[in-house]
Order: structure tokens, then sequence, then C-alpha cells
């Protein structure tokens, strides 16, 4: 970015237009970025018409994007089926100062793990497309917008018949919602806007640009999700200018760092002095990351003031890093009609207070600080009044002018709230770590090695150091110690990863095949067993009959429920990730249940596009002679763990089915005895897949 004569110049981190470090600099850069802004909007002729359109004058006033987890157990209640929007948006508010839209996410990192894809991963919540259109309308009763996600590496799984296009058009349509996310995308299909306005006007993208979208872009897409900044702020303690908010005043740019970033200041220090909005996310793929209260607090106190007065935030009277008195503090000035907003960030560690600004005095003026929620005593000297306010370490601070006559009940009624806000500010940098949770295992009674049921292998005690394989995506695994420490995990990025840890197992047995159709259904018989949500149960089967000539295929289409069910009524239970993991491996810790090489015919390779029969591949057994424990079906696992707000089990063994498109996908076909696959539990119509069955384990006595 320059001008013809070289008098302006600016370096960008994305989509950061970086500050002179030295404040004698800003009034020559301010200059530049005006007559840059103009230059460009002259040269690629902008045309605005979208900004203008009535339908889209809610985008300025967005705020907070809360990116959720449909999974989410602060979202979702599995056990009654429905959505606890009410909830989620009362903490939302409680915590963060409430969220103004929320991005609807379904499937990754589930997706892959069979052929349903984003579409059918919407179908299948609860209540399905007519259960997220209540959602959809919980949240507009309360001012919030709500987006769905378009994900273009989506091309392998089942084909809908119709066109991208039209199938993002007819769920936005059919749900009501307001926007579309664009995952991975730097902008949106052209054909989109017109079938868009054609079906549900109003509907605004925001890509996800992986670093900056182009400005030429800007005019069809009126917001954006800018990641990638944490090493720009951990770099430039000068706030810098979103670039494309500059350009356009009434894009909304979210800004974002690192999912895993227990420090968020610089990041809200750069909305705040941007007018932008803030992506907030305390659950990215079944990881949650906690935001500190000294964060949450600063958040809470911004966001009234972003609200209230988005008509200068998305106006044209914004300067850039005013001069302020204090080493360390940076201002922007927003004004329009006799108002002037002073929006401050404190960039060091320490407490700053005394006088921040010296700002032209007008007579009939009034000055607040929005921040405390208290009028400013000013002091007058020459035509100008210093205003002053303390601001906590790597705080916020707020003046704003007011002429007297434009003071009401209702201004001051909003200055009291933010004394309130301000008074239950914690600024606190601890962050909480969540602990995550393994669900005990409840042992069967404890069977004699003389009354073994048939039809299982017995394997004795053992203690020994298990390797766990797994390949890392956001989801990670569970909580270990490697996987706390970022480099490891970001230089790591799917590729795959062995943990290891002590193990110490007693004595049990453990069916030599995974549960077929034709036992499912002698405990059906016995049992009269319906699940509380029938929901994709045995979804290949007709009339509660399975398909002809599948009788010895595992059983599919159930969930860890299901699979409960029909281990107590045979006196067994699931096995735990080590148990299942030691009966494939055996003691020599063999890669593949048969050896330590992949070898033809003796494991389902999924060429024929489904299960096969439990037996099919005898030479595959494991050490302790089971059959089928590597590429049939995945198989469940008692290994069950929550943080709370994410629950999973593990899943081992591979399946037949697998998707090679995108390595956002699960993986799939044959897995290795360590492999271990996390599992991220929603609710029994998601969770009931064709790749997915189970085989029961019982204990067995000491001697």
């Amino acid at each position: 970015m320059s001008n013809s004569d070289n008098s302006f110049a600016a370096t960008e981190y994305g989509s950061v237009i970086l500050a002179p470090q030295d404040p004698e600099e800003w009034p020559r850069w301010r200059a530049g970025l005006v007559e840059w802004r103009e230059k460009t909007r002259e040269a690629i002729q902008y045309d605005d018409t979208l900004y203008r359109r009535p339908d889209f004058a809610w985008v300025s006033s967005c705020y907070t994007w809360h990116h959720t987890m449909l999974w989410d157990l602060a979202f979702v209640d599995a056990e009654r089926a429905c959505f606890k929007v009410d909830s989620f948006l009362d903490y939302g508010l409680k915590e963060f100062g409430g969220y103004d839209m929320l991005i609807l996410w379904p499937d990754y990192p589930r997706m892959g793990i069979d052929d349903r894809n984003q579409f059918d991963h919407y179908r299948a919540v609860p209540g399905g497309l007519e259960g997220l259109r209540a959602v959809v309308d919980a949240c507009h009763a309360r001012g919030v917008k709500v987006f769905v996600a378009f994900k273009p590496w989506d091309t392998d799984t089942r084909r809908e018949g119709v066109s991208e296009v039209d199938a993002n058009v007819a769920l936005v349509e059919k749900i009501d919602a307001d926007g579309m996310f664009l995952d991975t995308m730097s902008s949106a299909r052209e054909v989109h806007r017109d079938k868009l306005d054609a079906a549900r006007p109003g509907v605004a993208f925001a890509p996800e640009n992986a670093f900056k979208l182009d400005v030429s872009a800007v005019q069809q897409h009126h917001m954006e999700l800018h990641g990638k900044l944490a090493p720009w702020t951990e770099d430039c303690k000068v706030p810098g200018v979103l670039r494309n908010k500059w350009f356009e005043r009434r894009h909304q740019h979210f800004v974002w760092g690192s999912r895993t970033a227990s420090d968020h200041s610089a990041l809200l220090h750069l909305a705040w002095m941007n007018g932008a909005g803030v992506f907030v996310w305390d659950n990215a793929f079944a990881v949650q990351v906690p935001w500190s209260p000294h964060d949450r607090s600063i958040l809470r106190a911004m966001l009234p003031i972003q609200r209230r007065y988005t008509h200068l935030f998305s106006g044209e009277g914004w300067v850039p890093l005013v001069q302020t008195l204090a080493d360390d503090v940076y201002a922007s000035l927003w004004e329009e009609e006799g108002l002037r907003l002073w929006t401050l960030v404190n960039a060091c560690e320490r407490e700053v207070g005394g006088a921040l600004l010296q700002v032209p005095y007008i007579q009939g003026v009034r000055y607040f600080d929005l921040i405390a929620g208290r009028e400013v005593e000013v002091k007058v000297q020459e035509g100008s009044a210093a205003l002053e306010a303390v601001i906590r370490p790597r705080g916020i601070g707020a003046f704003i002018a007011v002429p007297e006559d434009r003071l009401d009940v209702d201004f001051f009624d909003f200055v009291a709230q933010q004394a309130m806000i301000d008074a239950r500010a914690d600024f606190r940098l601890a962050v909480p770590k969540p602990k995550e949770i393994l669900r005990p295992v409840v042992s069967t009674r404890r069977y004699s090695k003389g009354e073994v049921p048939a039809g299982m292998a017995m394997i004795p005690a053992t203690s020994y150091e298990m390797e766990v394989q797994f390949r890392i995506r956001e989801c990670l695994l569970y909580q270990a110690p490697e996987l706390e420490d970022f480099e490891f995990v970001f230089s790591n990025y799917h590729k795959p990863v062995f943990l290891k840890r002590d193990v110490t197992l007693g004595p049990y047995a453990i069916d030599l095949t995974p549960v077929t159709n034709a036992q499912f259904a002698e405990f059906l018989r016995a049992t009269a067993y319906q699940p509380k949500h029938p929901e994709n149960f045995l979804a290949h089967w007709r009339d509660g009959v399975p398909p002809a000539g599948k009788e010895d295929h595992p059983v599919v289409y159930v969930d860890l429920g299901d699979a409960r069910a029909y281990a107590r009524w045979a006196g067994k239970r699931l096995p735990t990730e080590e148990e299942w993991q030691y009966a494939a491996e055996g003691p020599e810790a063999l890669v593949y249940p048969w050896g330590n090489e992949i070898v033809a015919g003796l494991c389902s390779d999924g060429t024929g596009g489904d299960t096969t029969p439990v037996r099919a591949y005898p030479d595959g057994r494991s050490p302790f002679g089971c059959y089928d424990m590597c590429g049939n079906v995945w198989e469940l696992t008692e290994s069950e763990r929550t943080d709370g707000r994410t629950h999973f089990c593990i899943l081992k063994g591979g399946s037949y089915y697998r998707i090679t498109g995108s390595y956002w996908y699960a993986d799939g076909g044959p897995q290795p005895c360590n492999f271990a696959g996390k599992y991220i539990l929603s609710w029994s119509g998601l969770d009931r897949s064709p790749t997915i069955g189970f085989r029961c384990v019982v204990d067995l006595t000491a001697d």
C-alpha cells in the first residue's frame, strides 16, 4: 500500500494494517489511510449497495459471534432430545455480555465416520430441521442471529442430488437462518447471493479467510472471521487498523487468535480500537477453552457501548490512534453529530491512572467514563479538557462527550448499568483448567474360568506399557501432558502421534466376534427393548428383522445406550479401550491382530462397501483368537469421558468405510490395534452409525 509520491507506506499482517510505533508518525499515517481508502474505492469502483439495503442493517450491530457445537452439553439435552437455548444464552449474557450471533456447527470432526454429509448432520440433530427452526426462532426472540456453516471440502460423502448452492439455500430457507459461515473459504460462490436473495433476503456471508478477505470482495461479504492474529498481537504493542473495517465501516470484522490461547486481551484491544466484533469459542471441536475472568470482564464492559453506539462505530467519524497522555495507552476517536467517543486500551501489565486524554473543550458538553459508569470532572485549561480515569492492567477505557441537551433518563440509566458491570469486574488472569472425567466401569459378576460364557476368549491379568496412536486434529484425543503443549500439537497437525501410559488389567474374557445382527435380534425378542429415542435405531433392518443374508454380520446403527442394554441382558459389559486393545494386539503388542504388516485378505478392505460376516477372515484373528478386530466395523468401548461440555468414547478397529477426499474427514478403513478414534457423542440419532458396532467382555476371578 502506497500512494504515488511514497509519502505513505504501510505494512500488513493479514488484514491488519500495522501502525507506526512512534506517535510522531501517526498523523502522516492517518492521512495515508484516508488517501488509500479513497483511491482504492475509486480504483475498484466500489459499490456499497448491499450495505445500504435495509434487510442488512442488522449486520453492523453484531459484535459477538459464538461458535456453537451442537453436541455441547451446555446447548443440547440428549436425554430429552432438545436444545437448551435460553439457558445457553443466559450463560452467555452473564459471562460474556451476551451473544449477538451463533454459528450452529453439527459435524466436523465427526464427519466421515460414515457417508452422511454436512446437510445430513443438520437433519439428524434432535427434532431435525424443524427442531433447528425452533432453535432459530428462540434465538430471534432474544435478538440473536443464527448462521449455518458451509464446508466446501465435504465432497466425497453422500451427494444431495442438487448443487451445493441449492442445498445451502434450502437449508437456510428451511430453518430461517440469518447467515452462512464459509468454512475455509475466502469468498462465496457468486450464484449464492442471487439464490439466497430470492429465497430469504438479508442473509449475510461470513468467510473464514485463513489470512484475509480481499478488499474487492468486501462489497459482497458483510462479515469476516480473521484468524492467525496471535503472532501479530505478540509482536506489536500499538494496535493497528483492520483494513476491511477501515475500508467499509459497516463491514463487521470478528477478531480471533489461537483457539488454545488463554489470554485474549490483545485481540480485545484490537476489536475495541477498531469498533469490531469478537469471536467467542469456549468449546473448540470438543476441547474446552475457558476464558479468564479478566477477558470476560473486558468483553462485558465493551459490548453494551458498542451496541448502543453502533452508529458511531459504523460511521465515517473514525480517527485511529489519537494522542494520549500516558505511556502504553492508545486511543481511537469516534464522532458524529456532536457526539465524541474515545475508546482506550492499556497495553501494559500495570494499572494506569490520572489524565489520559487532552481534548478540545466545548461549552455545554459533559464528559463521562463509560467503563466506570460515572461522570468525569474535567480540568479545563486554555480551551482543553483533561480527561482522567483508571484503566486496569491490560484493560480498556472509554470517554464520551455529550451535549447537555442530549442527556436524558435513558442515557443516565445506561451509565448506571455500566457502573454495575464495572462493580462485578474480575481481573484475575488465571484460567480454570477443565477436568476430564472417565466414566466408571461397572464390573460384571466375576466368572470363574470354568463358567466363561461360550464364544469368549479368556485374557489373563497383565501390567504393561500401552501405546496409543491417533491422528492429531482440533479435537485432540483425551487429556495428556503432550497434548497440553501447543507447539507439540501444531507441529504434528494431522500426523500420527503416539502416547504411552502404564496399564494394569485384571483377568477378563472377551467376545470372539462383534455382536451380530442375529444375536441382537435374540436380545430384542427376549426383552422387547425399545430405546427412548428410536431415531436411526437399527436403520438397516426392515420390519424389525435383520437384512436377509446378514444375520452373521456385526450389528450396527446402535449407540452406547443400546450396546450397554444388550450387554446387561447378556450378563456382560463393554470392554474398556485398554481391554479391547490388549485382546487385539496380544502380549507382543502386534501392530495388527495377525502381525506387524497389513496383509490383503486378512481383514475387510471395504471394497464391498458394506459389512462382512464376523468370521469371514479366520487367518486375521488376534493372538487370543478374536475375530474381526480390524476393518469391519468400529467398535464402541466403555472408555467414555466428559469435561462437562463434551462427552466422547473411544472407538477401536477401524471400519469398512474409508473416505479420502479431505484430511478434515474422520479416519476410516482398517486401523492398527493401538489406534484410538475419538467419537464425540451428541445424541442417539447422530451417534448411531452404519460403521459402528460392539463386542462385550466379562470379568473373571483371579484363580
